[in-house]
C-alpha cells in the first residue's frame, strides 16, 4: 500500500533527504547528541532551503501555510538528528505558527520575513515547575506599570531558549481563580535584563538543550504582547488555536521519523547478520517483528497524513490531532524498542544508532501534552461520561 502525496511534498521530501544525506551524516547526529549541541551552521544552510517559510503566507515572505509539506520536512529530519529537527520545529511551527494565527500586523510584519528565511525561533515558555498539563494555572506573573510589562517567575522544559530569538510566555494576569479568563502570551527576548537561562541534562531529544527560563523582574513593552495590547487577558484562546493542533502533528512526525529510521537500520542488521547458517531476517521471530513494526509505521503515517489534512483545511481537528499524537508517539517508544531487539547487545551500544533512536522516542509519549493529556482530549471530545 502507498500513500499518493502531492507533487510539491514528493520533490520537497526528495529534496530534503538529500539535505540529511549531504549534511547530517550519522558521525554528525552522533556527535551533536552527545555533546548535547546545536549545528547552527547546518541549520542555517536548511535555512538557505526556504523550508521555514512552509508555515509563513505569502504577503510576509513565505511559501504559504502548508501543514502536510511542514510534516514531510520534520520527519525527514528526524529521521537522522533531533539536532536539527526540534530547531526547525521552533522556527516553523512555534514562531511561524503561532505569529501567522495570532500576531499583530506589526509583529507579522517584523517577523514573518525572518522566519521564512531562517533567521528567527521561538522557544516555548509554557510549563513551570508546579505546573505541566494544566496550563491555565500557570505561575509566572505578569503585571502592567504604565506602558512597561513586569515579568516575574520560572518556565521549566524551555527547550531551546538559549537559542531563540524569543521566549513564547504564558503568563498570568489576573487572579489565578479565573483561570482561562486571566492569561497573556508575551514575546520576551531570552537576553533581556533579568532573565536567566539555566540548562537541564535529559535523556534524549539531544541537540537542542532543555532549559529552566527565569525571570526577575524582566521588563518588556506593550507591544512585546502576542497580537498586540488588545490581547491582554485573552491568551488562552491564541493558545488554543491551530497552532495547537501543529503542536501534536510536530511531534507524531518526529515520532514517525523516529519509527521509520529503527525500521530502516533492523532490516538492515536482520538481513546481514548471520546466526545459526543465516541471516537472522530468515528466522520467523525476527521476520515476525519486521512485519509487525511496518504495520505499525504505515499506521502512523496514515493517521498523520489524514488529521495534517484536516488542519490544513481548516475543518475540526482537535480530536483527530490527539488521536495522532497518542498513537504515534506511543507507536514509535513501541517501535524502535522492537527494532533495539532485533539488534541485540548491539541496540544497546553506542556503535549503532538504535540506542539514540529509543532514547529520543521514549520521550515522545510524555513531551507537548503527555499520552494520558490526550486521552482526556479524546474522551472530552467525543462527550464521554464524566
Amino acid at each position: 500500500m502507498t500513500i499518493e502525496e502531492p507533487e510539491h511534498i514528493r520533490l520537497l521530501r526528495d529534496a530534503t533527504k538529500r539535505f540529511v544525506e549531504q549534511n547530517m551524516s550519522r558521525a554528525d547526529a552522533k556527535k551533536w547528541d552527545k555533546e548535547n549541541i546545536f549545528p547552527r551552521e547546518t541549520y542555517e544552510k536548511l535555512g538557505q532551503m526556504g523550508v521555514m517559510g512552509l508555515t509563513v503566507p505569502t504577503e510576509y515572505g513565505g511559501q504559504g501555510i502548508d501543514i502536510p509539506a511542514t510534516m514531510a520536512v520534520i520527519e525527514e529530519l528526524a529521521k537522522r538528528s533531533s539536532a536539527i529537527a526540534c530547531p526547525y520545529i521552533m522556527a516553523a511551527c512555534y514562531a511561524g505558527m503561532n505569529l501567522a494565527e495570532s500576531g499583530s500586523e506589526s509583529q507579522k510584519k517584523a517577523f514573518l520575513p525572518k522566519v521564512a528565511r531562517g533567521e528567527f525561533m521561538f522557544a516555548y515558555g509554557l510549563s513551570e515547575p508546579n505546573v505541566g498539563g494544566d496550563l491555565a494555572m500557570v505561575e509566572t506573573t505578569a503585571r502592567r506599570e504604565g506602558n512597561r510589562i513586569l515579568v516575574n517567575g520560572t518556565k521549566r522544559w524551555c527547550t531551546g531558549a538559549h537559542i531563540a530569538d524569543y521566549i513564547f510566555c504564558l503568563a498570568r494576569t489576573g487572579p489565578k481563580e479565573d483561570r482561562y479568563k486571566n492569561l497573556t502570551i508575551l514575546l520576551v527576548p531570552p537576553k533581556s535584563k533579568g532573565v536567566t537561562i539555566r540548562p537541564l541534562d535529559h535523556l534524549g531529544i539531544r541537540g537542542v538543550e532543555t532549559n529552566d527560563a527565569i525571570f526577575d523582574d524582566v521588563e518588556v513593552g506593550e507591544d512585546a504582547i502576542l497580537g498586540g495590547p488588545d490581547m491582554w487577558n485573552r491568551g488562552w484562546r491564541q493558545l488554543a488555536g491551530r497552532a495547537l493542533e501543529v503542536e501534536k502533528l510536530e511531534l507524531s512526525a518526529v515520532a514517525l521519523g523516529l519509527a521509520e529510521a529503527a525500521i530502516a537500520d533492523a532490516i538492515a542488521y536482520a538481513e546481514t547478520r548471520v546466526q545459526f547458517g543465516k541471516a537472522i531476517g530468515a528466522h520467523q521471530a525476527i521476520r515476525h517483528t519486521i512485519a509487525e513494526v511496518k504495520t505499525k509505521a504505515l499506521a502512523m503515517r496514515l493517521m498523520l497524513t489524514h488529521a495534517a489534512n484536516l488542519v490544513q483545511s481548516g475543518k475540526p481537528s482537535a480530536l483527530e490531532s490527539s488521536m495522532t499524537k497518542l498513537f504515534c508517539c506511543e507507536g514509535a517508544a513501541e517501535v524502535t524498542l522492537a527494532c533495539q531487539r532485533v539488534m541485540g547487545a548491539y541496540g544497546l551500544s553506542d556503535l549503532t544508532d538504535m540506542e539514540r533512536y529509543m532514547r529520543d522516542a521514549v520521550s515522545l509519549p510524555i513531551v507537548g501534552g503527555s499520552s494520558n493529556m490526550q486521552k482526556n482530549n479524546i474522551a472530552n471530545r467525543l462527550k464521554l461520561a464524566e
